[in-house]
């Protein structure tokens, strides 16, 4: 589980997932892709710590593949 000295959890993850989705409603494949790397990039610069990032993106890729992370 990714360790950080914020506080955990979002107040209201339903909402967030619904919005997230909502989010991509009038894009196509590509246009969500590209949307998904924006955000991506602007919570990354938010959360500003690598090894909090290492370790989402290491649990992001647990169960898709073996060997998908390449090394973080």
């Amino acid at each position: 589980m990714v360790q950080s000295t914020r506080a955990r959890g979002l107040d209201a993850p339903d909402d967030f997932y619904e919005a997230l989705i909502e989010m991509h409603a009038e894009f196509n494949d590509e246009q969500s892709q590209l949307v998904n790397a924006r955000l991506i990039l602007l919570l990354a610069d938010i959360i500003g710590d690598s090894e909090v990032l290492k370790q989402a993106m290491e649990q992001a890729c647990d169960g898709v593949s073996s060997g998908a992370m390449g090394g973080f």
